[in-house]
């Protein structure tokens, strides 16, 4: 597309499995399954394996936590998401900041 002779481009867009909002990629963090079954943070956003994205707030997370998103969009046996270890990862790097409802 153009506009004013600059051509516009796109935006990768991705759904939060936390409040289900789509937003541009760049805005989500990316969360992965390792082969053990355990789900880490991919902040390089290239790492191996399934890969699900969720919003930059604890909010979104224990949604997400609570709902059993992660597990089902990791397709993961329920259990195994080591939730302490997430919300500490998210309350250090992206602050106590809620927004999820």
């Amino acid at each position: 597309m153009q506009n004013n002779g600059k051509i516009k481009k796109h935006i990768p867009q991705r759904t939060c499995i936390g409040c289900r909002e789509e937003k541009d990629k760049s805005e989500l963090l990316r969360l992965t399954a390792g082969s053990d079954g355990s789900v880490t943070p991919d902040e390089s956003m290239r790492a191996q394996g399934r890969g699900a994205y969720i919003c930059k707030n604890v909010g979104c997370l224990e949604k997400a936590i609570k709902t059993k998103a992660i597990d089902r969009a990791l397709k993961l046996s329920s259990g195994k998401v080591d939730c302490e270890r997430l919300i500490e990862y998210f309350k250090v790097n992206f602050g106590e900041e809620r927004k999820a409802d």
